[in-house]
């Protein structure tokens, strides 16, 4: 199964292709548990979605949305954070209806202007609040409809909010539709501190016990809580794994041939993201060694693991002009999703209203 997506060509831009090839039961796998899948890619500024079109065979929606990162999904709506903004898309269709081959066409309905603030990942919690990881201020904060953002809590080793980004904290697990643990690449103070301790600086922080229950992990990502227990991706080393909460410990289960950033589950399966290590900021890590003891470059794409082995069992891949993925979303009984962006008429022109109006 082979997708070449033209992209528009620019003097910057020497590979207008992007090609998307998934392993021989991928399709098969997606239609069998009736999910569609959804990622963000903010090195080249994309939202896909991922689906099965009416002739069986894949298709991949792509909007462009400026350093797209942060992504979570409800039934009917899709958050995402951008440069400055936070979305909430809506789904504009009614159960059953179909447009252009679609059976989920989400809009940008809402749009929350931050600032820059390198938002990592993003939730909603069960009272309906937008919860996300303010990575600029190394804190947990909110909306507002005031200020940039409303803190909610910050790392104890943390002395102030500043622009810093000094312990690259970036990923948020939920427990119970409420956060409960982030990841940090560092426990520094300083400026942009955690940059010397991408090696095994990492943590694990209990947000409601404020404790450090988990140190020496290199560049961890995407802790989720699912089955009743505490997964992450131990990203330096491309391992994903779970954390045993008693033993303070990482468990590794299954190296993934990238840098791993984004995960998302469905029943005994998990989905994990994979990029290629970039220049400088990634390089350098453990992950070189064991791709090098491999004899394996480094993929872009997305891989699902059988957590009852451990086998990566089907796999996406993404190569051209995209080189880097950062957050994943299953899509629970859809079939092939799409959006709409701000490049197109469509934004313009697509109107709608509550169908139940005068009845």
């Amino acid at each position: 199964m082979v997708l070449i997506v033209q992209q528009p060509t620019s003097p910057s831009n020497s590979s207008p292709e992007l090609e998307i090839t998934g392993s021989r039961q991928f399709i098969e796998w997606l239609q069998s548990q009736q999910i569609s899948l959804a990622f963000t890619t903010y090195q080249s500024n994309r939202l896909f979605l991922i689906g099965i079109n009416s002739k069986g065979r894949i298709s991949a929606a792509a909007r462009i949305f400026d350093r797209a990162m942060g992504l979570y999904a409800t039934p009917e709506r899709l958050y995402m954070s951008s440069r400055y903004q936070v979305w909430q898309f809506d789904n504009v269709l009614q159960p059953g209806q179909i447009r252009q081959g679609y059976d989920r066409l989400y809009f940008p309905r809402i749009g929350y202007t931050t600032g820059e603030l390198d938002i990592h990942d993003l939730v909603v919690s069960a009272d309906n609040q937008v919860i996300f990881v303010n990575t600029l201020f190394s804190c947990l904060a909110t909306l507002s409809d005031r200020y940039s953002f409303t803190p909610l809590w910050k790392p104890p080793f943390i002395s102030k909010l500043a622009t810093e980004d000094r312990c690259h904290l970036n990923g948020l697990a939920m427990v119970e539709g409420q956060p409960r643990y982030v990841t940090a690449f560092g426990q520094t103070d300083v400026a942009d501190g955690w940059r010397e301790k991408r090696h095994n600086g990492g943590c694990v922080m209990d947000i409601v016990s404020n404790e450090i229950i988990l140190t020496g992990l290199s560049c961890p990502h995407s802790p989720r809580f699912y089955q009743g227990k505490l997964w992450l991706l131990n990203s330096g080393t491309g391992q994903f794994g779970y954390v045993d909460l008693q033993a303070g410990k990482f468990e590794p289960v299954t190296f993934g041939p990238g840098y791993m950033r984004g995960l998302a589950f469905w029943g005994d399966y998990a989905i994990v993201g994979l990029s290629k290590p970039r220049e400088k900021t990634f390089s350098g890590l453990a992950l070189d060694e064991e791709l090098a003891q491999k004899n394996a470059e480094p993929r872009c794409g997305l891989i699902v693991i059988d957590l009852n082995t451990g086998d990566i069992v089907h796999w996406l891949r993404v190569e051209g002009v995209i080189s880097e993925l950062y957050d994943v979303q299953v899509l629970p009984q859809i079939r092939c999703p799409s959006a709409v962006g701000f490049k197109t008429e469509e934004v313009r022109n697509l109107l709608n209203f509550d169908p139940n109006w005068g009845a």
